[in-house]
């Protein structure tokens, strides 16, 4: 009977055939699929092979494979990425009804009067709370408020969500008329989005009800210890949660006089354009996504599944059913991810306190316009083929110059068996390196816009260097990074170098007990992953239950922590980065130094000491002499190391406040995969950076009086 169905409802027939599918689901949703894989092989007599890839890797490797012919018959995804997978021509429309499914999920998918795969699930956030403390979940904001106030204290809060992420804000946005993305665009700046961020400064902020700097592992902390009544998530959060939890709809919003109303995100099966079986892959997305596919994915899988003829069997999945008749399908459109970024510059400046609603608004828009702004117009590619390869002639022949004397190509004959034992580590040299560099520097030249690949010149090294995107003095400008970056590496450089060659002379001192033990813990931050120690600072810099504001407010007899909020503000979050890293890069100076010293015969500090020569003399004239040359090439190379610290940038601080502590380094990756894959964009900020370092190491070489880079 589902075979007939499949064959109506997408106007083709049902064929068996081998079939692919990948899909990013985890625990009961992955073992569902698995069985319905295995269900639907069996009934069709095929062979169907079910891959899990990784969720934050997975629409890179569909991108990438699909197009070339490697990727699955069928994908199971959220249909956010539809319109940029339909540019790329990586999925195919299908043809039929979809009657039997929720009309929001069918929404969804559709575009220019196709539909473009196979509605399965829908998820949205909705009212979460704790029975336990929570006798009847309120209809309102201001019943929530009310609740949440009386739950609130001794540790416990009554709200807790995350009110600065743009998904979540949407329930307010727009309950109040207002829209991330429109048909014609964003519209960032009008009344109803000013509306909405004042409503969300209310109830995250002002009402304090909310816990301050809320990340989702925050929450569900709170949560498991019983210390969050209200939590606005989705059913993720449930499947995360050991302790009683309860759901409702969310509330309706007094101010706005409507209902919140949430993003809705469907899960679909989606045919990969090319499969390599077309049919047998509709077939099977029609059948999953169909009656019997839809009960094995809700028994299961515990999803709330989109075909209408499959009641809800509990009760979350019934306050599912019920709120997304008020959700709003995520769009689709790739520029979703220029308006979601530049909302939550506003929602963060909004709920600091740095901007009012107005001020935010516009600051949004006018980020979104530059964001989403198409792509450089493309030029000829042939005079710069004909440059690079006169280049490439005349470093040639500059190369085999020299053999044009006799003498020396009966040399280079001589030693044609030698020269063969280069040429493992040429090679090597070659693939590691050299085609690496020249594969960025050739993307440097492209515009990525949409899936799609076109040549535009040097104009992102003009839009960069020429700030034509920002002005000079934005955080988001090359100039301002670029300044940042060198005030970054100094002052790490100055706290590395003057911390390591202190605890250096005091542990060569042989009155220490114990120096092989001091030594050793001393080395631990050294010897520790570098993205482990910034995940550990990053949480003790945590504005309410960090290590660092609970040690403050105990040297200040205060009742309770500090609550300075570390990444507020620049000079703030600039010294959380530097003291992260600071942690992480004295033992290198310390073990350089304390190696130099060994070399240092002690009696020459005594003979000067004889002499009536203080301290700092001896340091300066004594001891700093013979430490120089050891030390100066181990500065070096910490300097680059430090310019190019991308750990520390992106884990601690993640730019904040709005990208103004971001080094080149994480600049670039923010271009390449936060702002719309401008992929071509990051590598000019990459080509740059490498001849910044280019010319550092030849002004370095020539302090040092040899080459160290």
């Amino acid at each position: 009977m589902h075979n007939v169905a499949a064959m109506w409802l997408w106007g083709g027939s049902a064929q068996a055939a081998d079939l692919t599918v990948w899909h990013a689901y985890r625990g009961d949703e992955a073992r569902a699929i698995d069985e319905a894989a295995a269900q639907w092989g069996s009934e069709h007599d095929a062979q169907v092979e079910v891959v899990a890839v990784p969720f934050g890797a997975f629409d890179a490797k569909i991108e990438t494979a699909v197009p070339r012919g490697n990727g699955p018959d069928v994908f199971l995804a959220a249909h956010g990425n539809l319109g940029k997978w339909r540019a790329m021509g990586i999925v195919r429309p299908l043809e039929g009804r979809l009657d039997e499914h929720r009309a929001a999920t069918v929404a969804a998918l559709q575009a220019d009067g196709q539909v473009w795969g196979a509605p399965l699930a829908f998820k949205s956030v909705v009212l979460l709370y704790d029975p336990t403390l929570v006798d009847e979940p309120p209809t309102t904001t201001g019943e929530l408020v009310a609740q949440a106030r009386a739950l609130t204290g001794g540790g416990r809060y009554g709200l807790a969500y995350q009110a600065a992420e743009p998904y979540f804000h949407g329930v307010w946005q727009h309950a109040f008329g207002g829209r991330a993305l429109d048909t014609d665009g964003a519209h960032l700046d009008g009344e109803a989005q000013v509306a909405a961020l004042a409503f969300s400064r209310r109830l995250a902020v002002e009402s304090g009800i909310a816990p301050p700097q809320p990340t989702a592992e925050l929450i569900a902390r709170l949560y498991g210890e019983g210390n969050a009544a209200f939590v606005i998530s989705g059913p993720w959060f449930v499947a995360e949660t050991d302790r009683p939890i309860a759901a409702a709809p969310l509330p309706f919003v007094d101010e706005a006089g409507a209902p919140a109303q949430p993003y809705l995100t469907v899960d679909a099966a989606f045919v990969a354009q090319p499969a390599a079986n077309g049919p047998g892959a509709t077939a099977f997305a029609a059948w999953l996504s169909g009656p019997v596919g839809a009960e094995l994915r809700q028994r299961v899988g515990r999803q709330a599944v989109s075909h209408l003829a499959i009641e809800p069997d509990d009760p979350l999945l019934e306050v599912l059913a019920a709120q997304a008749e008020a959700a709003v399908p995520i769009p689709s459109d790739p520029d979703i991810q220029a308006a979601f970024e530049a909302q939550a510059r506003a929602l963060r400046d909004v709920l600091r306190g740095a901007a009012s609603p107005q001020v935010a608004a516009r600051g949004a828009q006018e980020t979104f316009r530059i964001l989403a702004r198409p792509p450089p117009p493309p030029v000829a590619a042939w005079p710069y083929v004909l440059l690079m390869a006169l280049v490439g002639l005349a470093a040639t022949a500059f190369a085999l110059a020299p053999l044009r004397d006799p003498a020396a190509r009966a040399q280079v004959w001589r030693h044609r068996f030698h020269y063969g034992w280069l040429v493992p580590s040429g090679a090597t040299l070659l693939g590691l390196l050299v085609v690496p560099f020249l594969t960025g520097a050739a993307v440097s030249l492209l515009a990525h816009h949409r899936g799609e690949w076109s040549f535009v010149g040097l104009a992102h090294f003009a839009d960069i260097l020429l700030a034509r995107d920002w002005p000079v003095t934005s955080p988001l400008s090359f100039v301002y990074t670029l300044g940042v970056t060198l005030l970054w590496t100094v002052t790490n450089l100055a706290l590395h170098v003057g911390l390591g060659v202190a605890l250096a002379m005091v542990l060569r001192e042989p009155w220490i007990r114990l120096r092989g033990v001091w030594r050793a813990l001393l080395i631990v931050p050294w010897a520790v992953p570098n993205y482990i120690t910034a995940l550990i600072w990053k949480g003790m810099f945590h504005a309410q239950y960090g290590a660092i504001n609970a040690l403050l407010g105990a040297v200040m007899l205060r009742d309770g922590p500090l609550e300075l909020d570390w990444f507020g503000s620049f000079a703030m979050a600039f010294g959380a980065n530097l003291a992260t890293n600071t942690w992480l890069g004295f033992p290198f100076m310390m073990v350089v130094t304390l190696g130099a010293l060994q070399s240092i015969p002690r009696q020459l500090e005594e003979a000067a000491m004889l002499d009536g020569a203080s301290w700092w003399f001896r340091l300066r004239h004594t001891i700093w002499p013979m430490l120089r040359p050891a030390l100066l090439p181990a500065v070096i190379l910490g300097s680059v190391w430090t310019f190019n610290m991308f750990n520390v940038v992106f884990l601690v601080s993640q730019g904040e406040p709005n990208s103004s502590t971001e080094i080149l380094i994480s600049e670039a990756y923010r271009w390449a995969f936060s702002r719309g894959n401008r992929y071509g964009y990051a590598a000019a900020y990459a080509v740059l950076i490498f001849f910044v370092l280019v010319i550092y190491s030849r002004g370095a070489n020539r302090l040092v009086g040899r080459r160290v880079l």
